[in-house]
């Protein structure tokens, strides 16, 4: 059966089309997929995965054109960027008029 990996590196989309035995999962299409040797950095630590955006672990088993994605870290806290965002308007609000 067919199924898709893709990673959306900081510079690039990377992406594998494998053909897989009925009943392989997540892990085992990972490992198939050449993904360790493209980035060695998640050898250890492999990024958290989801199939067609709902989060699983690497035991998922896999069906005919499935999507495995892998996801980066966050490099910051959505919730925290928007309470700046916020803040910055507030203040913004606060601040007299330019002379013009």
């Amino acid at each position: 059966m067919r199924v898709r990996i893709a990673f959306a590196a900081p510079t690039r989309l990377w992406q594998r089309t494998l053909d897989v035995p009925e009943g392989a999962t997540v892990g085992q299409a990972l490992a198939l997929s050449g993904f360790a040797d493209e980035f060695p950095e998640f050898t250890d630590h492999p990024p958290a995965m989801g199939v067609y955006g709902e989060r699983c672990d690497a035991r998922r088993v896999l069906r005919e054109d499935d999507r495995v994605e892998l996801y980066r870290p966050l490099v910051f806290d959505p919730l925290e960027s928007r309470r700046r965002r916020a803040a910055h308007r507030q203040d913004a609000g606060r601040q007299p008029p330019k002379a013009g």
